[in-house]
């Protein structure tokens, strides 16, 4: 007999993998987005930071 239940767990187990691997991966490209776009900023002393 089919355990459907122990089916139902596994999908739901890959489906959770599958969205964290995804979720990773944007947190990731925001990054690099994000270093490649923001401005520098200025120090305390008035000189600019890289």
């Amino acid at each position: 007999m089919v355990d459907y239940q122990e089916m139902y767990y596994k999908m739901n187990r890959a489906m959770e993998k599958a969205i964290n691997i995804l979720v990773e991966a944007q947190r990731e490209c925001e990054e690099e987005y994000l270093k490649e776009t923001d401005p520098p900023t200025e120090s305390e002393d008035g000189e600019e930071e890289k």
